[in-house]
């Protein structure tokens, strides 16, 4: 019974391991769009989106995919067959106008970047699976002057306009 159960153990593992074992992309073939916060004279923080289709030239399909970008890494989203989605936010006066690299790795780089971050070599070592550019021109932040302070120096030069005309006047 024993051995039976330790049979059934290992076949079922052996199986398990044998469905999740990921897929590796070669020749990758991407198109990718991306959006970004164009208005910011109320927000706090910038939004990135990078919308991709990523194609492999074995017909490798469904690969878990991650981001790198400036250091920090995220999960890639599938949002359909061959899309992808990552997104991303900066505050607003840490965002800098420009391209923004987007390296993507599948499950052997991630885990390549993983092992060079955490024995302190430099990840720029790490060959990505494929990097997508992302163009940021910047957001608008409101006008140079308030409104608030225009109306007031406005009203105070409409006020000396009118004293000084009357002190004339009476003159």
């Amino acid at each position: 019974m024993s051995r039976s159960f330790t049979h059934l153990f290992f076949s079922c593992t052996f199986a398990l391991f044998c469905f999740t074992s990921a897929e590796v992309c070669s020749n990758p073939d991407v198109t990718a769009s991306a959006y970004t916060t164009q208005d910011a004279t109320v927000l706090t923080s910038i939004a990135f989106i990078a919308d991709f289709t990523l194609k492999c030239g074995n017909g490798a399909k469904g690969i878990p995919l991650y981001a790198e970008i400036d250091g920090k890494t995220v999960p890639a989203a599938r949002t359909g067959d061959d899309k992808y989605q990552v997104s991303w936010t900066e505050e607003v006066k840490k965002a800098r106008s420009g391209d923004y690299s987007v390296n993507l790795f599948d499950d052997e780089g991630y885990a390549a970047l993983r092992k060079a971050v955490r024995s302190g070599e430099d990840a720029s070592t790490v060959k990505p699976l494929v990097t997508v550019v992302v163009n940021y021109p910047g957001a608008y932040q409101g006008p140079w002057v308030n409104s608030e302070f225009m109306a007031a120096v406005l009203s105070l030069l409409v006020w000396y306009l009118a004293y000084s005309a009357k002190s004339k006047l009476l003159a």
